[in-house]
């Protein structure tokens, strides 16, 4: 079982950046491929980001693409989200999740994939 928990958030200014973390318990971090949802209030959860256990892969919705960036250290058990030149249509809780794959290359955007998730953090962006 992994428990992730999520760092990070905050009050930026558009067009500024944040970095967030999301550190995973366990020993087993380095076998579950890692994505980043994100839920706007009123709206439904949505794909922000995700990579392969070895990173080899990732993925990232259209809406974010070539703004944010996705990371991970296995030796330190932690995925990151770098995310720049936010906007203020990135407002929202954004979410870790964890997924078990038996193939490291395998990336998930389905939530329907990930077995655990964090609570959350917050990130909002200013006009």
């Amino acid at each position: 079982q992994v428990q992730v928990v999520e760092s990070g958030g905050g009050l930026v200014q558009a067009g500024g950046s944040l970095r967030l973390s999301c550190a995973a318990s366990g020993r087993t971090f380095s076998l579950h491929a890692m994505g980043w949802f994100r839920q706007a209030p009123g709206k439904e959860r949505e794909f922000v980001a995700a990579t392969s256990r070895s990173e080899t892969n990732t993925a990232y919705a259209d809406s974010v693409k070539g703004r944010f960036t996705i990371s991970r250290d296995n030796a330190k058990n932690t995925v990151y989200l770098q995310m720049n030149s936010l906007k203020p249509e990135d407002t929202a809780v954004y979410t870790c999740a964890a997924s078990w794959e038996l193939v490291p290359t395998a990336v998930q955007i389905s939530e329907a994939e990930y077995e655990y998730w964090g609570q959350g953090t917050q990130v909002t962006v200013s006009s």
